[in-house]
């Protein structure tokens, strides 16, 4: 019996550690990440199917990149704020 509680405390150990960000890579130090904004590109015209050509429009505008957003399908073009 007492190797089954000492078990489950391991496992539970083990959940606690990964959750609060303790364990594994990283140390326990928090990285932030940068917001990212979406502006509509200009140049892309009709409804937005493969993410990579908006991008490409999207690098032709400036940005680093872009992605197809919303229910319309639009290109948006993302950038770190």
């Amino acid at each position: 019996m007492a190797s089954t509680k000492s078990i489950v405390s391991a496992i539970l150990l083990c959940f606690l550690l990964t959750a609060t960000g303790m364990g594994g890579r990283g140390g326990g130090i928090m990285v932030a990440e940068a917001r990212v904004c979406l502006s509509q590109s200009h140049r892309f015209v009709g409804s937005c199917i493969r993410g990579s050509n908006c991008a490409n429009v999207c690098k032709t505008e400036g940005f680093p990149g872009g992605e197809c957003k919303g229910f319309r399908r639009r290109c948006f073009c993302a950038k770190n704020c």
